[in-house]
């Protein structure tokens, strides 16, 4: 299993919201963040922030039973929860990899369900429940441009009230 180079802690709901809204002015088309993490772990906590800071107006819930839920704003929202999914084949149904080269953001809840339905750049995000509210989002990037989003999006969470990130030295560089 990967080691985590960066993890992020927050300490409220509306941390964890806040830290999505964090890495949306760092996103751009066919940027994908698959996230992973038991139910109730902040998934769509984190989606509603990443939302925000997309400039989506419209309420944002888990796509649990619609699997693809689409919102507009700076750029699409590609907000997908893979929970209900069987087998990796039934992603083809939806136009999953079509979608996740289009020109919006991609946000995968159980992100991790079919390790062949993981793109080969982007965000693995594993969210695990800390405390009541609290939570520890590990950051595995996948590629060039999954590594440069966990660390420009560490940058942006650090100094922000209720986050707190922790960098090894090979994420630093």
């Amino acid at each position: 299993m990967p080691v985590c180079a960066i993890a992020i802690d927050t300490t409220s709901r509306d941390a964890t919201e806040a830290l999505g809204e964090a890495v949306a002015p760092l996103l751009r088309g066919g940027d994908v963040l698959l996230l992973s993490g038991d139910l109730g772990a902040g998934k769509t906590q984190l989606t509603k922030g990443v939302a925000r800071g997309l400039g989506v107006v419209e309420p944002v819930t888990s796509p649990t039973f619609n699997i693809l839920l689409v919102h507009e704003g700076r750029l699409p929202l590609y907000h997908f929860d893979l929970y209900r999914l069987e087998t990796a084949h039934q992603v083809d149904d939806l136009d999953y990899w079509g979608t996740l080269e289009a020109d919006g953001v991609s946000v995968v809840e159980w992100g991790d369900r079919f390790p062949d339905a993981m793109p080969a750049d982007g965000l693995i995000v594993r969210i695990s429940i800390t405390d009541d509210d609290a939570r520890r989002l590990e950051l595995e990037p996948l590629g060039e441009r999954g590594s440069q989003l966990a660390a420009a999006w560490a940058a942006a969470a650090a100094g922000l009230n209720g986050i707190s990130v922790e960098m090894d030295s090979e994420a630093a560089r």
